[in-house]
């Protein structure tokens, strides 16, 4: 069994600060408290607030300014991939529309690495598109194969930047993609897309991949508007 270690202070500390900027108790563009009051609030010491309080301000979350008030970022203008991995792993206080704005980024995104990986690297993802028929009709089955086709589908395009962001949002889509693999509409929409896709690997028909990954995020898209966003 795999046990997860329990958070440090800094990381606990830094959790709960995120949780208090999502839910809006330190709002955008806000000033946090001194840091001898936050420290109090949060019940821990000053140097384990220091500690979080500087990896929030790598990440995008704060501004540390020198004799000045830390202010809260507006972290969907002012972050960076850091703070869309974070938000992936608070799905109960995504902003509104979140969903929706990242499966329009997959609609842009996906067309270009599928015919990347058509192009210069199609066997990985010919090895694991000949296995679909052999899923199950579970949505966890067909949420963990699509997870895995379209990671390999962006290690295949040799454009890295399209799998760490993808990577940035794998614990979201991971709840996400259950919901949406519950309704018969989002398994028999993505089932034709691995057939179709299959061929055009077969075919080496790197336009035609690009135009069915369009194709199926937009559908998805649609999909999760009409039926799964009511049930998140």
């Amino acid at each position: 069994m795999n046990w997860t270690p329990p958070l440090k202070p800094a990381e606990l500390t830094e959790e709960r600060l995120i949780t208090a900027i999502l839910d809006g108790t330190f709002p955008a563009d806000s000033n946090l408290p001194a840091e001898r009051e936050l420290a109090v609030q949060l019940g821990v010491t000053r140097p384990t607030l220091r500690e979080a309080l500087q990896r929030l301000g790598r990440d995008g979350w704060l501004e540390i300014r020198q004799g000045k008030p830390t202010r809260v970022r507006n972290y969907l203008q002012e972050g960076n991939l850091a703070v869309l991995a974070a938000i992936a792993q608070h799905q109960e206080k995504l902003p509104a529309d979140f969903v929706s704005n990242l499966l329009y980024v997959r609609i842009l995104m996906a067309p270009a690495y599928t015919r990347l990986a058509a192009e210069r690297n199609p066997r990985p993802v010919l090895a694991l598109l000949e296995t679909y028929t052999a899923l199950p009709e579970t949505p966890d089955a067909y949420c963990t194969f699509d997870m895995q086709l379209h990671h390999t589908l962006t290690v295949a395009s040799d454009n890295p930047v399209f799998t760490l962001i993808l990577n940035g949002f794998q614990s979201l889509y991971s709840v996400m993609g259950r919901i949406y693999f519950i309704h018969v509409e989002g398994r028999q929409s993505s089932n034709r897309f691995y057939r179709d896709l299959l061929q055009c690997f077969r075919q080496s028909d790197a336009a035609g991949a690009a135009k069915l990954a369009e194709q199926v995020m937009t559908d998805s898209l649609s999909i999760w508007k009409t039926v799964a966003a009511p049930n998140p």
